[in-house]
């Protein structure tokens, strides 16, 4: 028999990225199986790469497998920050000058004359104090600033604002699903919905209950809102996608099955889902939720 554990995602805001990059960072409509995925992995306290003593064990190996299914009780809407990084000219500090061998002998000077508290009261004349572009000196190989001046980069990023979604993962043991409900409301690192700016709200796991994904979307009652929008009606019929095992009529790709999630760079495979209506069963149970 199959279980499956509910997950509640609501947050005044949610970013599930799909091809975002630093000039613009888009979101999904909905949060995919990578994001959800990664969520469970830190709240596990899950490495990103295996042991050194164990180089081909494999982190994912009881995640990944879990069938992934996504109810949007509350979508949400979109909103556009317009974001700007970077520009101006800030005081020195001593990570600065242990980066950059040509910034710590242009500020030498200033720092021989100096008197007390030399670190965070020294400027120099047309450079920028906290450069991103990194480059190796032609000369001595050292890592330094490949740029040391520049104006501000305007950067779009995408969000979710007051968006409420019912998130449920089928696996056949029990166990595992109520090990990732515990640790999901005892993280052992810090959860954010999609991005480090975007924590969760309330109450996350929601129960393991007997079934499939699409019986158990259909037997409880719609989320409560996250912000003060007016409630939906009991027939209301949300949207819901439903992971598929296997490529079958009515089902479609989605690159966001996740493999590794390592620093230098994640890796995706593409996975089968279908989207369906989901008839709320009217005799169910409101939520006992505090937003």
């Amino acid at each position: 028999m199959s279980h499956v554990l509910l997950i509640r995602l609501a947050a005044p805001l949610q970013s599930w990225g799909v091809a975002g990059r630093f000039g613009r960072r888009d979101t999904h409509s909905r949060p995919t199986k990578s994001g959800v995925i990664g969520l469970c992995a830190a709240a596990l306290g899950l490495p990103r790469e295996p042991p050194p003593d164990d180089p081909e064990s494999d982190p994912l190996v009881e995640l990944a497998p879990l069938l992934f299914g996504v109810r949007a009780d509350h979508p949400g809407k979109p909103v556009r920050d317009y974001h700007s990084v970077g520009a101006g000219r800030f005081p020195l500090r001593p990570r600065d000058l242990a980066t950059d061998h040509r910034r710590a002998a242009a500020v030498a000077p200033a720092l021989e004359t100096a008197t007390g508290d030399t670190f965070g009261h020294h400027e120099l004349d047309g450079w920028y104090g906290a450069p991103k572009r990194i480059a190796a000196d032609p000369l001595s190989g050292a890592l330094v600033s490949a740029e040391i001046r520049r104006n501000a980069l305007i950067t779009e990023r995408w969000y979710l604002a007051d968006a409420t979604f019912l998130v449920g993962l089928q696996h056949p043991g029990r166990e595992l699903l109520e090990r990732i409900a515990h640790a999901l409301e005892h993280p052992r690192r810090l959860l954010w919905l999609g991005r480090k700016s975007c924590p969760p709200s309330g109450q996350l796991a929601l129960g393991v209950r007997p079934g499939t994904l699409a019986d158990v979307f259909a037997s409880v009652a719609l989320l409560p809102a996250y912000s003060d929008a007016p409630p939906r009606t009991r027939d209301h019929r949300p949207w819901a996608w439903l992971e598929s095992p296997h490529p079958v009529p009515g089902t479609g790709p989605v690159t966001d099955q996740p493999v590794r999630f390592h620093a230098m760079g994640p890796l995706h495979a593409a996975r089968w889902e279908t989207r369906v209506r989901v008839t709320i069963d009217p005799n169910a149970v409101d939520w006992n939720i505090i937003p």
